[in-house]
């Protein structure tokens, strides 16, 4: 990763958030940040990233692949709770059952079809060339992290701070 900075003549280096804008040359993958450094001046930031191809491809790959075991997924619950809504059961505690179940159902679909928007937005980000960078501050996430977690839009640091209630839940 290579970055160049320009800044103003005092060279304040606070670090508010970045307006990036994204090219793709290949499988460069060039990020162009105005950072604001102060109410006088501005910090412009060249970082250039390489993802492979071929490592960009393997993970458009997986989300695909998730994107539909999820789809089907969700259809099959979809159906489930439909075919436990049809029991017309008379004694009360075939209707607690089936009222459990069709509880059950619901929340694993829900869980589902969250997964799911989270695999589209993966998708999304490879076609914008956002991928495998963090929403909210722009560093690169780590490979291994994506290895495990595809779908993440956070960095490990983003998300820690996140799941603390001290960063605020970007837009979907």
């Amino acid at each position: 990763m290579l970055r160049a900075f320009v800044v103003d003549s005092r060279g304040w280096a606070s670090q508010p958030r970045p307006l990036l804008t994204h090219l793709i040359f290949g499988a460069y993958h060039l990020r162009l940040a105005l950072i604001p450094r102060t109410p006088q001046g501005a910090s412009l930031e060249f970082e250039v990233t390489y993802m492979d191809k071929k490592k960009l491809e393997a993970f458009k790959k997986r989300l695909e692949i998730r994107q539909q075991e999820l789809r089907r997924t969700v259809t099959r619950t979809q159906q489930d709770g439909r075919s436990a809504d049809e029991d017309t059961a008379q004694d009360i505690a075939d209707r607690a059952a089936s009222s459990y179940t069709k509880e059950f159902l619901f929340s694993q679909s829900n869980n589902e079809r969250q997964l799911l928007q989270m695999v589209d937005r993966a998708l999304v980000r490879i076609r914008e060339g956002s991928f495998g960078e963090c929403i909210h501050c722009g560093k690169e996430i780590n490979a291994k992290r994506l290895e495990a977690v595809p779908w993440t839009r956070h960095c490990i640091e983003c998300q820690e701070k996140l799941e603390q209630g001290l960063l605020e839940e970007a837009p979907r």
